[in-house]
């Protein structure tokens, strides 16, 4: 009897986006009946536990970077570049001792640079093939494009979470001037589900994400905040490996994380969204048509691109972290239309994933 397909499918570990948006990836592996591995480490490591306990989970520890409290970003980025390439390569050697240690046909990978095979076929999933980068560094973009390029063009194919053109979520983040010969949009993802005719229970629901110390910094300004107000408030902290709930005043409970249908069931029952304006969090929002306001993770020019494009549109409002007020921001975001449901029926998503696994089936003859 022929074994079944054995596929890794490994997120990267900053922030929760990545792993959340391989979810509806592995579900579809799973209908496939396809021994689904999960490579990962740290919180996506422990969310994806949640959502998949039955599944085999292999720690796969990947390079982080590390973001300061003050100063740039971006050169903080820079001065790790060296760390960052070494990282890639051991990333890239430790995947081929998983493959053979594991017997694994194929692997999908989230943003992870370094997870990819010539023994088997590999996909790269990433949706800023256009990096934006500050004005001062601009003699750099062409070089950060090619380099991009090149890691691109080490997987079998470039999976692009995001339609082109009018119904782009991403807007040029997806949309490169040299567009990749292996890459495919599959259009947007989101593991979340829509849930009509329910009872709101809360005025705001706030999902925290993203790297440390700016995820803590932020939840602080937002509970001073909310501790001067009357509003009903649900506070997801995204912290998968703790599993406490604290009411912190009469009206406001905090949780460290909620699985899949507590996040759609708690979003189904909020007037109003407070998150980071990262991409997979888009999209999710998007899909159920959730009335949202973004603040930008500082320095992040992705976040900072998304916030303003939906801005723009008159979709959502957003303020910068250093500047956020909450009750100017609630009064100024009723002016916003909010997303109007956005739904994606998979049907390109699984032709790339039956087109994938029939590139195991011809390697593995």
């Amino acid at each position: 009897m022929k074994r079944k397909k054995r596929v890794l499918v490994a997120p990267l570990d900053w922030g929760l986006g990545h792993t959340t948006r391989c979810i509806p990836i592995i579900h579809e592996l799973l209908k496939r009946d396809v021994d689904v591995l999960i490579g990962a480490d740290n919180h996506p490591r422990d969310l994806l536990k949640r959502e998949f306990p039955q599944l085999e989970h292999i720690q796969f520890p990947g390079h982080i970077v590390r973001y300061g409290e003050h100063g740039n970003l971006i050169w903080e980025i820079i001065k790790q570049l060296p760390a960052m390439v070494y990282g890639f390569r051991r990333e890239h050697q430790l995947l081929e001792s998983l493959i053979a240690h594991h017997s694994i046909d194929g692997v999908i990978s989230d943003n992870r640079f370094g997870a990819f095979s010539k023994k088997v076929p590999s996909i790269f999933i990433i949706h800023q093939l256009n990096i934006i980068i500050p004005t001062y560094l601009l003699w750099a973009k062409r070089i950060v494009d090619f380099s991009n390029r090149q890691f691109v063009q080490q997987y079998t194919e470039c999976w692009i979470p995001d339609f082109s053109g009018e119904k782009s979520l991403a807007g040029i983040l997806s949309s490169p001037k040299v567009f990749p010969t292996n890459a495919f949009y599959i259009g947007t993802l989101s593991r979340l589900k829509k849930i009509d005719s329910v009872k709101k229970e809360y005025d705001i629901l706030v999902i925290l994400s993203g790297p440390e110390p700016q995820r803590g910094l932020f939840e602080q300004i937002l509970i001073e905040q909310l501790r001067q107000t009357q509003y009903k408030v649900l506070i997801v902290r995204g912290i998968p490996n703790e599993d406490t709930t604290i009411e912190i005043t009469r009206t406001i409970s905090m949780v460290s994380v909620l699985t899949t249908d507590e996040l759609s069931l708690a979003i189904a029952q909020s007037h109003l969204i407070i998150s980071r304006s990262g991409h997979s969090t888009i999209m999710d929002l998007s899909f159920v048509g959730a009335k949202a306001l973004f603040v930008p993770t500082p320095q992040q020019t992705e976040h900072e691109y998304l916030a303003d494009l939906l801005k723009k549109k008159n979709i959502c409002y957003s303020e910068n972290q250093n500047e956020f007020n909450l009750e100017r921001a609630v009064t100024i975001n009723k002016k916003f239309t909010g997303f109007n449901e956005y739904r994606n029926d998979y049907s390109i998503l699984r032709e790339r994933i039956d087109y994938f696994l029939r590139i195991i089936d011809t390697s593995t003859l």
